[in-house]
């Protein structure tokens, strides 16, 4: 039996990844260490710091172990997400009203998280085994993966974690998309889906809609819903050129801005760094989107190709929302910045996936 780990990949590892996800995540310890220094949570970056290195160990064995293997345990892999979702609806912890933490005892974690990278695994596999015609794939070649993301998306919603929900959907489009869809297909889903979305906002939660309605104009409740939003721009304004200094930050320091260690770690970033530091940071994120999808049209195989491709859209997405939503371009909704926002499920999902990048890369040499 062949072994799982071939040591000539050694001569071809992805220093490139590393690096871009090393950097990005120290970034993040440091400016969680500023949001947080005169919390009472004020250990924050330290429990941050454990995720990394726990994070890293994975992203380390996952680049070494061939990605054949998750196609071959791709529907185990599915199956176990749809069971820790629905276990997370039933026993899951609460807190301001949303069901997403399941708690094991000895560590509380976020099942829809890793539902992300089930959902990348089982898509890659359906399109490496199936024929995709010249022209696109039609509607019937649409139905099994519209089911497969139909179920996590809706236990996601339910719980309610719309942010992420959208993430996932957003996973799902693009995947279809690289897949080669027919544009008639492609045209009257999109046609079809218009009418649907008056329909859909009977289902939003009060607060939901408070939230778009405050993304309209945040003025309308400057003391509530469109509070995050007017201070994450009075932040990330007031940061210049230069910045204001590392721990210098009003918005953060003084705890105007809320959820300034999460979603809004960007402001804090922005705030005490200003253009340069926020300039920067964008660009490593651009550098690791990019070598993401070269490493997808570059890939040996399909599978291949699919994986790296499915985890370029997962952070391209959360990039993309996370900055839009926090410069008042897209609505709050929830969604964390990538190796930077607090949170060990989340950071350990982005690090698994950058181990699946790297192997890709690297496993295009070895034949």
């Amino acid at each position: 039996m062949k072994s799982m780990i071939d040591r000539r990949l050694l001569g071809h590892f992805d220093w490139g990844i590393f690096f871009l996800i090393i950097s990005l995540s120290i970034i993040g310890i440091i400016n969680i260490y500023s949001a947080t220094m005169i919390d009472n949570n004020g250990n924050l970056y330290e429990k941050q710091l454990i995720w990394f290195l726990i994070g890293f160990g994975f992203m380390t064995v996952i680049t070494f172990i061939n990605y054949i293997h998750l196609e071959r345990f791709a529907y185990p892999i599915y199956i176990l997400s749809i069971f820790l979702l629905l276990l997370t609806l039933i026993f899951g912890r609460t807190t301001s009203g949303a069901t997403r933490w399941l708690n094991l005892g000895f560590v509380s974690f976020q099942p829809s998280e890793f539902a992300k990278l089930a959902i990348i695994i089982i898509l890659a596999k359906y399109f490496n085994t199936i024929r995709i015609p010249l022209k696109g794939l039609s509607i019937k070649g649409l139905i099994w993966p519209s089911v497969l993301i139909f179920v996590p998306f809706i236990l996601i919603a339910k719980q309610p974690d719309m942010g992420t929900a959208i993430i996932v959907f957003f996973i799902f489009a693009s995947m279809v998309i690289f897949a080669k869809v027919r544009v008639k297909i492609l045209t009257g889903i999109i046609l079809a889906s218009l009418p649907l979305i008056p329909i859909a906002w009977r289902f939003l939660k009060d607060y939901q809609k408070a939230r778009l309605m405050s993304f309209l104009d945040p003025t309308l409740d400057p003391l509530g819903t469109g509070y995050h939003i007017l201070q994450s721009k009075i932040a990330i304004g007031s940061g210049g050129v230069l910045g204001n200094g590392f721990t210098h930050g009003t918005q953060g320091q003084l705890r105007f801005l809320p959820e300034h260690h999460t979603d809004f770690i960007f402001s804090i970033l922005a705030e005490e760094w200003g253009f340069i530091g926020s300039f920067t940071v964008i660009a490593l994120y651009f550098s690791l989107i990019l070598l993401g999808l070269n490493i997808a049209q570059n890939a040996k195989d399909r599978l291949g190709a699919f994986l790296a491709f499915g985890v370029s859209a997962m952070l391209l997405w959360h990039i993309a929302i996370n900055i839009g939503m926090v410069t008042g371009m897209l609505p709050v909704v929830g969604v964390p910045l990538p190796f930077m926002s607090y949170g060990g499920s989340f950071l350990l999902t982005a690090m698994i996936g950058a181990g699946i990048l790297a192997n890709v890369s690297m496993r295009r040499f070895i034949f």
